[in-house]
Formats: structure tokens, sequence, C-alpha cells
């Protein structure tokens, strides 16, 4: 079985999100005797494509409304991946130093018509398309209605959603940059008076994922408007919880950190990395390490860390430190609470890959107090490093983290996205810091809770083969 994967992000290429964690992957993972997985996704102007080499091994003309643009495809060579990873090359529209912006409408269509069209001159097409996210949300639509690609219909598709607050929105006067349909069926590109390409793919994908169940059940009452649509295609829909690749996230062999431990050696190699962020950002060693990685975005709850943050801190009892960047508002209040809390709290605006391995192997807990969380990959880092998280009880979060108040316990959680209940946290995560056997216990029970791929994959190729 040959599958196919289209995506906007793959890690280590290009990394926004989560989406790019998940295609980074999956395909390693469910590569066997039987099955191949591959990777097609758009050729960017960054790090990564400076460093590596590429050969070219298609080139062709795409049309995109009136204009026409030369493609070509090309194939990452010396790969570090494990797969087969594809780049569509755009240069006028693609090959650009960001992976998102304002024209993102006329990138992405040209990706996905790129794509297709070089999967029309194919021997033998591939068994299963996989699309991912809105940017590849057309696909769907332009295998069962295009007549450009009529000898691809019965070639089974799937949609992943990782993150249904983003549809890829646009007017219908730029209905002409699809390839020619049959128009009378132009109703299965709208949704609220736009083409919304994430709603066209749910209703022409054979079938419709998530990223976790849990996230499936919250999208039929919280789907940023598709809640209906996605209540109506019930019947086709099924969250597969994600994973973590274990090669990757390894605390016994990652480069990255200042000192590898197993559950073995956890206290030393911890408090070798914990030390070592202290004294990076001057915080005190002998208090609970607090720490957020992330994008600071109203959906990660990151504007309630100012007053939350303040108020912990007043305690005198905790240190914490912060990882991300988003809102400005948010980052220039994060920066100000440096002044008033000097020793006990420090930020880091930006992203910085080695200094996030850093902090799951030396900060003591993990906030992640999110408002929306389709599934999220930070609380299973942590696990695997064994630093503590604390979440709010929501999509992937509620799959992933027991409470220390149930049996079997590991973690904090909370109900409420509110600086109140992230503060509550914070307390009960004090108390349970101050009983060192309690908490090294847990910390050493984490490290063996088991959220690799492997199950993960597991499930995709069955239902690859359900449909295929």
């Amino acid at each position: 079985m040959n599958i196919i994967h289209l995506s906007a992000e793959c890690y280590p290429v290009a990394k926004v999100g989560g989406l790019a964690d998940v295609v980074g992957a999956l395909p390693k993972y469910q590569s066997s005797a039987t099955v191949t997985s591959q990777v097609i996704m758009p050729f960017y102007n960054n790090k990564f494509t400076e460093a590596h080499q590429f050969s070219q091994i298609y080139n062709d003309v795409l049309q995109l409304g009136e204009a026409n643009f030369e493609f070509r495809i090309l194939k990452l060579e010396n790969s570090p991946i494990d797969f087969d990873l594809f780049f569509v090359d755009v240069p006028k529209l693609l090959f650009k130093d960001y992976v998102y912006s304002s024209d993102d409408t006329e990138r992405f269509l040209a990706f996905q018509i790129a794509a297709l069209d070089w999967l029309l001159t194919w021997d033998q097409y591939p068994d299963i398309i996989h699309c991912h996210d809105h940017h590849t949300g057309l696909v769907p639509f332009m295998l069962q209605e295009s007549y450009k690609y009529e000898s691809f219909r019965k070639i089974p598709n799937i949609l992943t959603i990782h993150n249904a607050q983003y549809q890829g929105w646009f007017s219908h006067d730029k209905v002409n940059l699809i390839p020619p349909f049959n128009f009378s069926n132009v109703g299965l590109l709208d949704w609220g008076g736009v083409i919304n390409p994430l709603a066209a793919a749910i209703k022409c994908a054979w079938r419709v994922t998530t990223v976790s169940p849990s996230y499936m059940e919250e999208l039929k009452t919280a789907a940023n408007g598709l809640e209906h649509l996605l209540s109506h295609e019930h019947a086709k829909c099924v969250g597969i919880l994600n994973g973590i690749d274990w090669k990757v996230w390894n605390p016994e062999t990652d480069d990255f950190i200042v000192q590898n431990f197993t559950a073995d050696t956890l206290a030393e190699g911890r408090q070798a990395n914990k030390l070592h962020l202290c004294n990076t950002f001057k915080l005190d060693p002998n208090k609970p390490l607090f720490a957020f990685i992330g994008r600071l975005v109203g959906e990660k709850g990151s504007d309630l860390f100012p007053e939350a943050f303040k108020t912990a801190l007043n305690t005198n009892k905790v240190s914490i430190l912060l990882l991300g960047s988003g809102n400005k508002d948010v980052e220039s209040a994060l920066e100000d609470l440096k002044e008033e809390t000097e020793g006990n709290y420090n930020a880091f605006i930006g992203y910085d890959e080695a200094l996030s391995h850093i902090i799951y192997a030396g900060a003591d807990f993990l906030l992640m107090p999110s408002r929306v969380e389709p599934c999220g990959l930070n609380q299973m880092y942590a696990l695997r490093y064994g630093t503590i998280p604390i979440v709010r009880s929501i999509g992937g979060l509620k799959d992933t983290v027991v409470d220390i108040a149930e049996e079997n316990g590991f973690g904090i959680c909370h109900e409420e996205a509110t600086a109140l209940a992230i503060v509550n946290a914070i307390e009960r995560a004090i108390k349970l810091y101050e009983d060192q056997e309690r908490f090294n216990t847990i910390r050493t029970h984490i490290m063996s809770i088991d959220h690799s791929w492997d199950a993960s994959a597991k499930q995709y190729i069955e239902l690859y083969n359900a449909i295929n």
C-alpha cells in the first residue's frame, strides 16, 4: 500500500505548530514491508532548504485561473528523514521565507494543483491520499469533481483536522482558480457564503479524522462554525490520538539537553538540566520550576499568564520560565513582568528548539491552560522527560493527562481557562513538590507512559485498509 501525505508543514523542514511534528513522524511509523508512506509539501526558502541537496524529478506548468506558473518537483537527497520527502517548488508563489501569510489562497491552491498534476503522471497511482488541514482541503473536492482528475476518483482520500479554528476561507470570486468542474456542484465548496476549503474537505473526503477522540466530540459543539457539518458527517469521522516520535524525544539520547538520563538516573539528570536553566535565566533552583512552551495566542490561554504569574510569584514559592512568541500585547506584558519579579521569573520571547528540549528535561511542571487543544504534543514530550503537566481538561489534554486526585493519576488538571484556575493549579503543584517522595514516584512513572506513534500509526493503517 502506497500512502501519500499532503501537508503545508513537516518537521524538521518547516514547523509552525503541531502539524509539522505529526507529518514528520507518522509516515515513519506507518512504513513497513507492506506499506510505504511518502510526503509532498511546499518548497520554502528557509534554513533547511538552504542546507540540503535536492534533485529535480519533474517539471511542468500549472494553471491557476488565467495565470500559468512553472513548477518543479524536487526530492530530498541524503535525507535525514526515514521516508521519501518530495517538494512542490513554485518559485513565484511558494519559495518564500514564511509558511503562512496573506497570500495563502493562491499559494496553497498552486501547491495542491501541482501535486495532483504530478501524481497524474505516475505509472501507478497512490492507494491512499491523506490530506492535512485546510491547506490541502481542496484536494478531496478536486479528486471528486474536477474533470482534470477524473482518473483519481476511485482513490480513497482522508482528511485529518489538526486545528478547525483555521479553515482557509476565500471569496467566491476566486472560484475560477480551481480546475474546471461541474458548476452545479459548487455548493460543496461553500460554507457560510464563502469558499471554505476545510468544509469542502469534510464534505468530500472518504473519511475525516481528528488528532484526539475528545477533540472529535468537542468539534460537534465548538468548531468555529462547522459544528452542524461535522455532526451531519459524524458517520465518517473518527478521533485518533497523535503520538510523539520516541526516537527524537528521548532523554537518554537527546543531543540538545545538558545531561542525558533514564528513569533510573532521573534525579541526577533532571537536576543538571534544571540548574542549567536556572543559571542561564537567573532563577532560584531550590524552588519548583514552572514552564510554558508555545505560541502566545488566545487558544493557548497565554493572555492569562501576566495576571496568573504575578499572583503566583507573589507567594515567593515558585520560579517560572516562559518560551514563546505571538500576541505582541502579551509579549510586552510578559517582558514587563521581569522587572517586578527578578530572580523568580524570566521569559525568552521567540523560539529555540534546543532550549525547548532543555526545558522539558529540567522544568518541574509544564503549564498548558489551553482554551483549544486538538491534541497537544507538549504534554506528551513533558511526560517523556519526567516533567509533570498542568493542563486544562480539554481535547487531547483530557485524553492524555489524569489528575493526581484520581487513581493512578499523574498530572494536575483544571476545568476553567482563567487566571484563578491557573493559580489554583500551581498551588496544588507546590504541595505535590513539597511531598518529594510522591513527586519523584510520579516523575519516574510518567517516563514509562507510552505515547509513541506505534499504536496511532496502526489505527491509521486499519482505517486505510477499511476504505481501500
